[in-house]
């Protein structure tokens, strides 16, 4: 099979690789028709985290079953499926409890399973990981478009808005205008705030928040940034949510929130170890952290439920689409902010 690769920082190739097969009775195998690339595989491409050179990308994938092991009973062969970012047994302690990213027998998409930005990949633990999509919308795709997200962005910004314990007639901001931020204004708005400020840099992307449900849009930075938020929510909001993963927007969540207020955190990480977070202030200020990598498998039944209802639709986070021989300008258009999120369709007749 075809799949695309990580060659050095700034350059993605597709190479010939081993297709995937059956290994253990709780495998499947998956025809990957919709993929994406994320704003974290950003980070190997810029060259700000290490990645072994040749190593299969992505984590995002959508498709139709071609195989199962003998233990599979949730999917069969000619399944729509989708695939969350973190493969998950479904029955540990921590799965059970909905900490699926911390699942005792996790695995992921690299490696000999494929890679989600290729051409198929194995599932182990399927029973645990996949989720089927009914028949009726297996095939409509305006309907697959909507869904593809909840593999990974439209399950973070949930997480974020969760964290943040947002609620009816909350007053909330949004910290990070890509994808997740974009999802979790839509989450925000799904739980019920009354009033979201989405806080980001592009003017395009804050007015695709205001069409996802942002009452107000900041397009300040630094100080001027939580100067602003502090103004239009009256001394801060009780709710802030962290969808970018740098320190500085940590900091502004921080500097933003008002006191005993939550902040939920999705964002990865990188940068706050150098940079410094400010605990002091949140401790003065009885402010709760909340928040970590997404356990969007906890939530993929819930949104995919609001999705086929036509309540919930983070389609429009998808600016661009590209076939697997173009995935490596997909990631230039991502990483020079020239789309929001790209689509892969790793086979032409998907």
């Amino acid at each position: 099979m075809r799949a695309a690769v990580f060659n050095a920082p700034g350059e993605i190739g597709v190479e010939e690789r081993p297709r995937p097969e059956i290994e253990a009775p709780t495998d499947a195998i998956v025809r990957v028709t919709h993929t994406a690339v994320c704003g974290s595989d950003l980070w190997f491409y810029r060259g700000d985290s290490d990645r072994d050179p040749g190593s299969p990308v992505g984590h995002e994938p959508m498709g139709i079953v071609e195989e199962v092991g003998d233990d599979v009973t949730s999917v069969a062969p000619g399944d729509r499926v989708l695939a969350p970012f973190a493969i998950s047994c479904g029955e540990c302690e921590f799965c059970r409890k909905g900490l699926h990213t911390s699942c005792e027998n996790g695995d992921s998409w690299g490696g000999d399973n494929g890679g989600g930005q290729g051409e198929f990949v194995r599932s182990t633990h399927a029973d645990g990981t996949l989720v089927r999509v009914p028949d009726r919308h297996a095939d409509d795709e305006d309907t697959l478009r909507s869904l593809l997200p909840l593999t990974d962005v439209m399950g973070t910004g949930h997480h974020a808005a969760v964290s943040a314990d947002v609620e009816e007639g909350a007053t909330v901001a949004v910290i990070g205008d890509g994808a997740v931020g974009l999802c979790g204004v839509l989450a925000a708005r799904r739980l019920g705030a009354e009033r979201i400020v989405a806080v980001g840099h592009h003017e395009d992307r804050l007015e695709l928040a205001a069409e996802f449900g942002a009452t107000e849009t900041v397009s300040e930075r630094g100080d001027a940034a939580v100067e602003r938020i502090r103004e239009l929510t009256y001394g801060g909001p009780n709710h802030v949510m962290e969808c970018v993963g740098a320190a500085s927007a940590m900091n502004t969540a921080i500097d933003a929130v008002r006191p005993g207020g939550t902040i939920g955190y999705v964002g990865v990480p990188y940068g706050v170890e150098e940079e410094g977070l400010d605990v002091f202030g949140m401790f003065g200020q009885n402010v709760t952290l909340a928040g970590g990598v997404a356990p969007v498998r906890a939530y993929a039944e819930e949104l995919m439920a609001d999705v086929l209802q036509g309540t919930l639709d983070p389609a429009p986070i998808f600016t661009e689409t590209v076939g697997l021989d173009d995935v490596d300008e997909g990631y230039r258009m991502m990483d020079e902010r020239e789309a929001i999120k790209v689509l892969v369709k790793p086979h032409a007749d998907a």
